[in-house]
């Protein structure tokens, strides 16, 4: 039988509302009834909790008044598919870990990582990070819209932000602050308003003061504009870059999978250079779909090699002339 303090935790995290605690504590009954050689009783709950966890994530409905500031969703990726440098894969790995034992950590008076910084150019897999973390720790996804959220009524951005705090209390979730430098801007900058400087000042307090279960994660292009003071807010900076070969590699193997045809990625992954991760995966996407409607089911070096190129003709112009514009010398002559 479990022990007593397996079975107040478990009342404590159902009444929480706190599904992956609860899951997390079952486990552990599992394997004490499986040391005590009650190996059936240790299987029935290992089933019971991965049939709950194989069904659709439950999407939590938001106060009626602030829905238009939240886009919820739900997310089915998982760590594997989030490709980025190993040290950002510890990072995202730790952020887990620890709110997966959170009640080991609060025995000796410490916390959960919860408050997390993503920066890094556009493409480089902020959100999907937040996409991933929502997936693998069962919580839904809220992205707070800044543009619906930033309004030219003095104090009403503000008082928005206060309220969305009251959520992030009151809900547990992951709520994303997505395009953050909209009200994380520098306060002494020259082109900035008193009312967005009060702005700031609110979501510094409003942070500091946060004690939910939620994990706050804001995520940025523009990291040299953020207010300096914003930085000790956060339990945790990730900073993310653009793909280098090895990763080039790995995203498109991972993205063509089947459809990959009998040539060489190491060569080809070149293409990739200067172009994020999102870019390389939209190229591959353009090579498959042309490859199906060609009626074939193999993507080849020469298809790959061209929609590699029009991403980098699409999204690197300067003034009518692509800055990346592919030279004959960068391009792989055999395959």
């Amino acid at each position: 039988m479990a022990t007593a303090e397996q079975l107040k935790s478990l009342i404590r995290s159902h009444f929480d509302e706190d599904a992956e605690r609860f899951s997390t504590l079952a486990l552990q009954v599992a394997a004490y009834e499986a040391k005590q050689g009650h190996r059936g009783v240790a299987h029935e709950i290992r089933t019971l909790i991965e049939k709950a966890r194989s069904r659709p994530l439950k999407i939590i409905s938001l106060n009626r008044d602030l829905e238009d500031l939240f886009l919820t969703s739900e997310s089915n990726g998982s760590l594997s598919d989030l490709i980025v440098p190993e040290i950002l894969q510890e990072s995202i790995q730790r952020i887990m870990r620890e709110y997966r034992q959170q009640d080991k950590l609060k025995k000796h008076g410490l916390v959960n990582r919860r408050k997390i910084l993503l920066t890094g150019p556009p493409g480089t897999g902020k959100t999907m990070t937040a996409a991933v973390l929502s997936s693998e720790l069962h919580l839904p996804l809220h992205t707070i819209l800044m543009d619906k959220m930033v309004t030219k009524f003095m104090g009403e951005t503000s008082a928005k932000l206060r309220q969305i705090f009251d959520i992030i209390q009151s809900r547990k979730g992951i709520y994303l602050f997505d395009e953050f430098d909209a009200i994380g801007a520098e306060r002494s900058m020259d082109n900035d308003v008193g009312e967005m400087r009060r702005v700031l000042n609110s979501f510094l307090q409003f942070i500091e003061r946060d004690t939910s279960d939620s994990l706050i994660i804001a995520a940025t292009n523009n990291r040299q504009i953020l207010d300096q003071a914003l930085f000790r807010r956060f339990d945790d900076i990730l900073h993310y870059h653009l793909p280098g070969s090895a990763q080039i590699q790995h995203l498109i193997k991972n993205r063509l999978g089947t459809f990959k045809g009998s040539f060489s990625v190491d060569k080809i992954a070149q293409l990739g250079k200067s172009l994020s991760h999102a870019e390389i995966t939209q190229a591959c996407d353009d090579a498959i779909k042309e490859t199906i409607l060609a009626d074939k089911n193999k993507v080849t070096a020469k298809l790959l090699q061209q929609t590699l190129s029009n991403r980098k003709a699409a999204y690197h112009q300067d003034g009518g002339n692509t800055q990346c514009q592919t030279n004959k010398n960068d391009i792989p002559t055999s395959f």
